[in-house]
């Protein structure tokens, strides 16, 4: 039996088990996912008896991902780029820690609004933390020429941006305050909240999408609620949304068939399972 898990502390609201469970039953596979919390002082040592605890590799989340990748073996280049680890597996003896984020993003995205990048003129990214840069690291992939990174404290912005701007000379990436969303919304192509502002139906303050052209597509990372506020007014101004649901099932893929052996789909029957518990 081939056994896998997610690590956090704490790690009781995770679905990542719900989701693992779901395919695992469904491809008939002799295996097991569970939850296990792990605090930070007990990381190193948790990673160094995974092998003879049985365990093949799992999922990180908070507070873990940014240590990880000084933890592990190697980590893989989308790893580095992202500065985080959320995926373990065993390969030629050694633990590597990669990063299924970006993948995630792009694959949702991919899915439910396949022209989504037809135009990538201008992007616009909200919030400038640990989910930022997944996204980040994707839109420069997927070749936008220009990218506003927009947050509450223009500082943590100035300092992604200058980063990642080191990193690609395709993109010019650009830091300022969500206040100053207006300049850049009319010629901006795809818009993405990174942050947690949507949770519990909280909401951006004077952030109005109705000045984004009709094209534009516009997403969210948060899922709780499904439709958030940022969702819902896009919606009203008639713009092509993209909840953040599919982002944490497409992220869950690579690592799947890593430990597993086969690689799972993304179907509505699974989005359903996840949203009926």
């Amino acid at each position: 039996m081939k056994k896998a898990f997610v690590i956090g502390h704490p790690i009781n609201h995770s679905k990542s088990p719900l989701l693992h469970g779901f395919w695992l039953d469904k491809y008939q596979i002799d295996g097991t996912y569970e939850a296990i919390d792990v605090a930070p002082n007990e990381l190193a040592s948790f990673l160094a008896t995974m092998h003879q605890n049985g365990l093949v590799g799992g999922n990180a989340t908070i507070p873990h991902k940014e240590a990880l990748p000084s933890l592990c073996d190697e980590a893989t280049e989308t790893a580095k780029a992202i500065g985080a680890v959320n995926t373990l597996y065993f390969e030629r003896g050694k633990l590597i820690g990669d990063n299924t984020d970006k993948y995630g993003f792009l694959a949702n995205l991919d899915q439910l609004a396949p022209n989504w990048d037809e135009r990538k003129d201008q992007a616009i990214v909200l919030g400038a933390g640990g989910a930022a840069r997944a996204i980040l690291v994707g839109l420069i992939e997927r070749g936008f020429k220009n990218i506003a990174l927009l947050n509450r404290t223009v500082e943590r912005a100035e300092a992604l941006a200058k980063e990642f701007q080191k990193r690609s000379h395709e993109t010019k990436i650009v830091a300022s305050t969500l206040t100053q969303f207006a300049k850049f919304a009319s010629n901006t192509d795809f818009l993405v909240n990174s942050s947690a502002v949507g949770m519990n139906g909280t909401r951006f303050d004077d952030l109005d999408v109705a000045n984004l052209p009709s094209h534009a597509t516009v997403s969210d990372i948060v899922y709780t609620p499904l439709v958030t506020p940022l969702l819902a007014d896009a919606e009203k101004a008639g713009l092509v949304t993209v909840d953040g649901l599919g982002m944490l099932l497409h992220q869950a893929v690579p690592g799947f068939e890593k430990w597993f052996g086969v690689r799972p789909e993304v179907t509505d029957e699974l989005r359903n399972h996840i949203l009926e518990a």
